[in-house]
């Protein structure tokens, strides 16, 4: 297993005992609180703990080798586990709901205050470390799994961030209704995040295109590489995961032998190996006659 592989897999699995801490940290501070603000911010870190464990399987899965049944290999695993984790967030924030509108009916004044806030803080500190890492590494392996967990984990930081200033304000002012109003808030916020994770990850199921940036360095390669050959046209690219797939027709003189075409196409398969990480390469091979108007002109 690549060594890009391992470091995508322990930093799914460390994100579930981190997770797990962060959450009973949230739900200390709700309890010594009380606060409505508080116990939604801890809702959503429950959240947090499926999502990690459905990360870390999903990104087992999707490093299993092609198989008979799945010759492509499964890299869309990852992309399942972030809809999974969109859907979840998506119910955290229902349920935060329930709790805001039974707050504004029965405001309830916030006991050790300070204390409560000063334990949120520590989670949310925590929590902001580690969804830096998540998508840092999310981006470096092309793991969508890692992303919208680290995606998601640094919308709880911001939610953490508000619940403390907006708390502190509630205080301040001595205005019990702000704690559920609070949660209210949280809970759109919430509900926005989860949408934009399941908008990415079906984005990646329905085989988007690879970043129009790394395309073009592809034609560069291409170009730059194919000598011998008369024109690469039809170039099509897709995502899977953290790897790419990019197909094309070549063509060279209706005259050349099988065997000279085929180490042009092995030149550009090394080449292209060598510049893009994690791409799958297929070449058809044309004769000149059938070449069409549009395509990378080689000569």
């Amino acid at each position: 297993m690549p060594q890009s592989a391992l470091t995508v897999r322990r930093l799914a699995f460390w994100s579930i005992p981190l997770a797990l801490g962060v959450m009973a940290l949230k739900f200390v501070a709700w309890h010594v609180t009380g606060s409505v603000a508080l116990y939604s911010d801890a809702l959503e870190s429950t959240v947090n703990v499926i999502a990690a464990l459905a990360a870390f399987i999903a990104v087992g899965y999707a490093q299993k080798p092609a198989d008979t049944g799945h010759p492509f290999g499964h890299h869309k695993a990852e992309y399942f586990s972030a809809v999974l984790e969109g859907v979840l967030i998506a119910v955290a924030a229902l349920l935060i709901v329930n709790e805001a509108i039974a707050g504004l009916m029965a405001p309830q004044r916030i006991e050790a205050p300070g204390l409560g806030l000063a334990i949120n803080g520590s989670a949310a500190l925590i929590n902001g470390v580690w969804a830096y890492v998540l998508i840092r590494a999310g981006r470096r392996y092309r793991s969508p799994a890692l992303s919208a967990d680290g995606h998601h984990i640094f919308s709880d930081v911001i939610t953490s961030a508000g619940v403390i200033i907006g708390l502190g304000l509630a205080i301040a002012f001595d205005q019990p209704r702000l704690d559920p109003l609070l949660a209210l808030i949280v809970a759109i916020n919430v509900l926005w995040q989860g949408w934009k994770v399941i908008a990415s990850s079906v984005d990646g199921l329905m085989d988007r295109a690879i970043d129009p940036v790394d395309e073009q360095r592809i034609q560069d390669i291409i170009k730059a590489e194919a000598g011998g050959a008369i024109e690469a046209h039809d170039i099509r690219t897709r995502m899977a995961g953290r790897v790419s797939f990019v197909e094309f027709h070549l063509v060279v003189d209706g005259d050349m032998s099988v065997e000279a075409s085929h180490a042009i196409c092995d030149r550009l398969e090394t080449r292209l190996r060598q510049q893009v990480e994690g791409i799958r390469v297929t070449i058809h091979v044309e004769p000149a006659h059938k070449a069409k108007d549009e395509g990378v002109r080689l000569t």
